[in-house]
Order: C-alpha cells, then sequence, then structure tokens
C-alpha cells in the first residue's frame, strides 16, 4: 500500500487526459449539432474500488460514503470459495484504483485474478487478524476465513477500509473516520443484542449446526460450539464419515434445530433432519447478501437474519 496516493495520481492523470481527448473528438464530431442534439455524457472522476464479493461490497460502501465508486465481483447469490472470474471481470479490475480482499483463503482464485488485472493495488481485510484454524483432516491447520460472520471480527474490517480509503483519497480521510465510527457503533450494538439472544437458548442446545464451517468465529466470540458436514464450502466434502459423525452429534446434544447456507444445496443437512428428528431451522446468509428485497440486502441484515434464526431454531421448546 506504500505509495497508493502516488499510483493513483498517476492512473488519474492519464485517465483525464484520454477523457479529455475523447470529450475533444466528440465535440470535433458533433460541432455542427444544435445543443439537444449533442449527447449527455456524466463522467464519474471517483477512485474505482472493486471488492471480491457482495458481503465486502456493502460494508465499503457504508465507510465510503459518496467519495469512491464501489463495486463487487461477484453477485448476490454467487458460490465464492471456488468463483471462476470472467474476462469482463479482469477488465474491470484493471480499470480500478482499489481492490478488496478477504484474504485467509477464501478467494482461491485472487492471486491469479490480481495478476492478470496489471499493477492496481490489493488490500486484504483479514492481514493482521488471529485467525480460527480447522481442525480437521485434509484441511487442518488452514485458516478459517469467515472473519466477517462476527460482528466483532468485523470492526476490525471496517478499521483497515478506513486506513486504506484516506490513503487512496486524503481528502476525504474525516468522512471515511466518521462513517467507519458510525458503521462500528451499530455493530457494537449487534454485538450486545447477539449477546443477549444467546442467553435465550438453553446451554446444552447452544451447538451450530450447518453445512459449512463458517461460524467458528461467531461461535468463539458469543460462547457457542460448532458442528458442520464440510469445514469449506465444498458439496463433495459431505462424506458418509462426516455425515454419520454429524447425525449422532445432533442425536446425542438433542439439537432441535439444524441449518444451510444460501449458496448451496440443503439436500444433506435435511438428510441429517430425517435422521435425527431435529427441525430445518433456516437458510443462513454467509459467502453472498440477497438481493435488495430479500432478507440479507446488507452485511447488518445478513448478520441480524442469521440471529434471528439461530434464536428462533435453538432457544425453542
Amino acid at each position: 500500500m506504500v505509495g497508493l496516493k502516488r499510483f493513483t495520481a498517476i492512473r488519474w492523470t492519464v485517465r483525464r487526459s484520454l477523457v479529455t481527448l475523447s470529450l475533444l473528438g466528440i465535440l470535433s464530431q458533433f460541432s455542427c449539432r444544435t445543443d439537444l442534439e449533442r449527447p449527455q455524457q456524466v463522467e464519474d472522476d471517483r477512485p474505482q474500488v472493486l471488492t471480491t464479493f457482495t458481503v465486502l461490497a456493502d460494508l465499503a460502501r457504508n465507510v465510503a460514503g459518496d467519495r469512491l465508486q464501489v463495486r463487487s465481483i461477484v453477485k448476490p447469490g454467487a458460490e465464492i470459495h471456488g468463483y471462476q472470474p470472467t474476462p469482463s471481470d479482469i477488465q474491470q479490475a484493471s480499470e480500478a484504483d482499489l481492490i478488496v480482499e478477504n484474504g485467509l483463503g477464501l478467494e482461491l482464485w485472487a492471486k491469479r485474478f490480481t495478476s492478470a488485472a496489471g499493477d492496481v493495488p490489493t488490500v486484504t481485510l483479514s492481514k493482521g487478524m488471529q485467525p480460527l484454524f480447522i481442525e480437521e483432516d485434509a484441511y487442518a491447520g488452514k485458516p478459517n476465513p469467515h472473519a466477517w460472520m462476527s460482528p466483532k471480527r468485523t470492526m476490525a474490517y471496517v478499521d483497515r477500509l478506513v486506513e486504506v480509503f484516506t490513503q487512496l483519497d486524503p481528502d476525504g480521510a474525516s468522512t471515511f473516520a466518521s462513517n467507519g465510527e458510525e458503521y462500528k457503533l451499530k455493530l457494537q450494538d449487534l454485538d450486545n443484542q447477539l449477546r443477549q439472544a444467546i442467553q435465550l437458548i438453553p446451554e446444552q442446545h447452544r451447538l451450530l449446526v450447518s453445512c459449512e464451517g463458517a461460524f467458528s468465529y461467531l461461535a468463539s466470540d458469543y460462547g457457542m460450539e460448532e458442528a458442520y458436514l464440510w469445514p469449506v464450502n465444498a458439496e463433495s466434502g459431505v462424506t458418509p464419515k462426516r455425515m454419520a459423525r454429524l447425525i449422532d452429534t445432533v442425536r446425542d446434544r438433542q439439537v432441535p434445530a439444524v441449518f444451510c447456507e444460501s449458496t448451496v444445496s440443503d439436500k444433506s443437512q435435511r438428510e441429517v433432519v430425517a435422521a435425527t428428528g431435529a427441525r430445518f431451522g433456516g437458510t443462513f446468509y454467509v459467502d453472498s447478501l440477497s438481493d435488495e428485497k430479500g432478507p440479507a440486502a446488507t452485511l447488518l441484515d445478513l448478520q441480524k437474519h442469521n440471529v434471528n434464526l439461530i434464536v428462533n431454531g435453538l432457544g425453542a421448546n
């Protein structure tokens, strides 16, 4: 990130020069037209920020306000782990002033993607964070990437965005700092609500059973345990051994409800329901926001939606 301000200034000098030449060409071509006949063009000269997926885009927009353009590579509802960038994605990235990724092995394609995009600065929001590590078989020793699922950890993401956005656009420093503090207050409020809500769940039922092991940070930070069908999003990872183990766990702990995520099939988890008598408690949002009309249109909505499912599913008699 060193030299980001200078790098951005050079990119924008070149970009403005190209825009000026383009406009001169347009004026020359249409000089004989009346004002009503001339095409109306609006040039947005704000720095462009491209995030790897929708959750980070929403977070970045809350910090950036109106000072930056923020887009997501992956669209709502798409699975992030094994995403395959398109040529248009790479084109977007090559025109960006900053790429924002999660890190911790979430975007397996990120290194090849950023390399193809060219010399574009990239920030990893999880950098410097102490990760939780997966302990199971082939995934043992690898970090769990889903830190944003805990409101407590998301605050560190906000601080990192304030820092890099200030480097990108120094004139917006006070705006980014103010927006960041305002958003962290909302996260703190959600943190408090979550701690209170979990107290409504009987201790023996504070076991969060999902398809993917995406709730490690939330479980660790808020006094819950976690069980799942696969540790990282790969439905092919549902082996007979894992299925049998999860069924035994749900039975032994008398877990009242199990859940699955929106970007994968819940078929295997329905088999756990059939084998144990537990209820299917609903669909979590983790790696992607919903569309604007859905229950997880923003990151805060996503976290609130998931907390409500957890409390309703595990707190019921």
